[in-house]
């Protein structure tokens, strides 16, 4: 059974989508992505956080939470109406603090090169942290070394350019470390491939709500799953390593 959402507690300030933060009937408080975010969100969400799980990415542990109607219900015409019944994304709180700039180094540089390759393979150019400040959508708990990643909303951009991608992403540095090396290209082509033959799986998982925009099910969500297929094969071609 999935975890219902027994309370919204509010909405978050931060993010595009301005999630829900609300308490499972576990306990555990959640960052909730429903109907106010988009189904598309949500797909992306769901498929790109399978992705990263499965390719050994440090993700902030997410599932599928069931928000009941009488607690929507409740929530009309307040601030914290908009989240929508049903299925829905939910992403569990973690008490870590947002990576700055200051702390990029810190990150290893394998678990660097991670990010910034599996970013690139879902066209997540959510990613940017500069000088000038910016958006990772990336955790760093200091003391235990460890990176949280969250947030895949924006995944599958396919107007991504990569000389824009290389040049923003938060850990862009790494470019200069992957050019040329073939040991990690392979090392890389055997991850992803093993990941991406989930795909049919990771399909059957999202709930057949998130497929449309209606809720009579009657208007398909602007989500093109066989195009989707082949920019993920995109690791296959050359082109796709090509950081110079």
């Amino acid at each position: 059974m999935p975890v219902e959402i027994v309370e919204i507690l509010r909405r978050s300030e931060q993010g595009v989508t301005r999630p829900f933060i609300c308490r499972g009937d576990d306990g555990e408080v959640y960052f909730v992505k429903g109907l106010d975010a988009g189904r598309r969100s949500q797909i992306c969400e769901w498929i790109a956080g399978r992705l990263a799980v499965l390719m050994g990415l440090p993700v902030a542990p997410f599932e599928q939470v069931w928000v009941p109607d009488e607690l929507v219900e409740f929530n009309v015409g307040t601030p914290l109406d908009g989240l929508g019944a049903g299925a829905a994304f939910g992403s569990l709180e973690r008490q870590v603090t947002e990576l700055t700039i200051t702390a990029v180094d810190q990150v290893p540089d394998a678990l660097q090169q991670d990010v910034l390759i599996f970013d690139w393979w879902v066209r997540n150019a959510d990613r940017c942290l500069g000088e000038y400040g910016g958006n990772p959508n990336l955790f760093w708990e200091p003391g235990e070394r460890e990176l949280v990643v969250i947030d895949h909303n924006q995944a599958f951009d396919f107007s991504a350019e990569k000389s824009d991608f290389a040049e923003g992403h938060v850990f862009a540095a790494q470019t200069r470390q992957l050019a040329g090396d073939f040991f990690r290209r392979d090392e890389y082509d055997e991850r992803l491939s093993i990941a991406l033959q989930e795909w049919p799986t990771i399909l059957d998982e999202i709930p057949d709500s998130w497929w449309f925009v209606d809720g009579e099910q009657t208007v398909p969500v602007d989500f093109d799953k066989q195009a989707v297929y082949e920019l993920l094969k995109g690791y296959e071609r050359d082109e796709f390593w090509n950081w110079t």
